[in-house]
């Protein structure tokens, strides 16, 4: 049976949250991505329709293929994911990507 936990502890020198006393937490599982238009092309997904973000949050992405990746343009409703194939030569293909939000 699943339990509740209620207790987060931020170390010394941690950043630490924007809101003490609470964390917020956020996913979207197989976002969808399209393809790149040829090699070494970037794809952005732009995630949006979020409610509340605060000024300051981390995202964490899982490119499901091999690619780079790195968040832009936060909002409090959303943000912007780019991927770039690794290899320059390489062409993203068209996928899904998961991120998780964190503040």
């Amino acid at each position: 049976m699943p339990f509740d936990l209620h207790t987060l502890e931020v170390p010394d020198g941690g950043y630490g949250f924007n809101q003490k006393g609470r964390a917020m937490i956020a996913s979207g599982l197989g976002v969808a991505n399209a393809a790149g238009g040829g090699a070494g092309t970037a794809v952005t997904v732009v995630v949006s329709g979020l409610k509340g973000l605060p000024s300051n949050f981390g995202v964490l992405v899982n490119p499901g293929q091999d690619a780079t990746w790195f968040v832009a343009s936060k909002t409090s409703t959303g943000f912007t994911i780019t991927l770039t194939p690794r290899l320059a030569a390489n062409t993203l293909a068209s996928g899904t990507v998961d991120w998780f939000l964190f503040a």
